[in-house]
């Protein structure tokens, strides 16, 4: 098979868009309505979906790129500017990069090329940084009321958001960084280093939480997503729950639970192996519908 074609029929606002998103041979378009977008990205955002999978513990465990990817994501689909300074800002990183080996035995003296790409770099990446700051701000209270829902409450959550650009300036950075960045080829300041540090009771979470705990608040991350995109975009977006009833256990099942079952959440799809199981976890009054491969 060289290619595959999925199509969704979706209804936001009392209207219904048919979405089709075709792959073959490497290449992918999205039409909606028949009509294909003059670019991806004017699809980023028109649809929200948040994905719980306990198998994500990459956000907690991995290095800071998975834990940029994910907030990019959000901020990407929220704010069209961001997006867009985002894509401009790894531009004219692999650029300046590029610039570095090139020069990296003998530097130029003066170089109106470096000049732009520290300016352009210091302009976009200040914008960035300043809405990272934003959202954890906002983000955070939705973060730590859902963690204490998922565990009862006993420990204290904190999110660390660590910046180069935190009370420094990216332009002097870039400049004052030029002789260590010539030597390594390339740029070692900036907010594609940024990274959140997630603790509870202010010890590392990464480092020394149990797995239960890693799995709170793998949940309460994802489920603070959801809210936050509900609440910027002015619709819900949809939640995916992937094989969860196996990866958790009951005490933190039946607190999930209680919150999708909420008044206020939106469409849910969940997979699992055992249908008896999910129309007993949803209970009486709660529409359940079922697809099965």
């Amino acid at each position: 098979m060289d290619g595959f074609r999925v199509e969704g029929i979706f209804e936001k606002n009392n209207k219904s868009e048919t979405i089709s998103c075709k792959w073959k041979q490497g290449k992918k378009e999205i039409s909606a309505d028949g009509v294909e977008y003059e670019r991806i990205t004017d699809h980023i955002g028109k649809y929200a979906a948040v994905m719980i999978a306990p198998d994500d513990m990459e956000l907690i465990n991995d290095g800071s790129e998975m834990r940029r990817k994910w907030v990019d994501s959000i901020l990407s689909q929220t704010d069209k500017e961001y997006f867009e300074r985002l894509m401009r800002y790894q531009k004219v990183l692999l650029q300046r990069n590029a610039w570095l080996k090139l020069h990296a035995i003998n530097p130029p003296s003066n170089s109106p090329e470096l000049e732009y790409y520290n300016r352009e770099l210091a302009a976009d990446g200040t914008y960035i940084h300043r809405h990272r700051v934003t959202f954890l701000s906002e983000f955070l209270p939705t973060l730590e009321r859902y963690y204490r829902q998922l565990s009862s409450g006993k420990e204290s959550v904190q999110v660390k958001y660590d910046s180069d650009l935190t009370d420094n300036d990216l332009y002097k950075l870039l400049e004052q960084g030029l002789q260590h960045d010539l030597r390594l080829q390339r740029t070692l300041k900036g907010i594609h280093k940024d990274d959140w540090g997630f603790t509870l009771n202010n010890i590392s979470l990464k480092g020394f939480g149990s797995q239960g705990q890693k799995k709170s608040f793998l949940f309460a991350m994802k489920l603070a997503q959801y809210t936050y995109l509900g609440g910027k975009l002015g619709h819900l977006p949809i939640l995916l729950l992937d094989d969860i009833f196996e990866k958790l256990d009951q005490d933190r099942m039946e607190a999930l639970l209680r919150i999708i079952r909420a008044e206020g959440f939106g469409q849910v799809l969940l997979t699992d192996t055992h249908a008896g199981r999910v129309k007993a976890a949803f209970g009486e009054g709660v529409e359940v519908g079922f697809i099965e491969l």
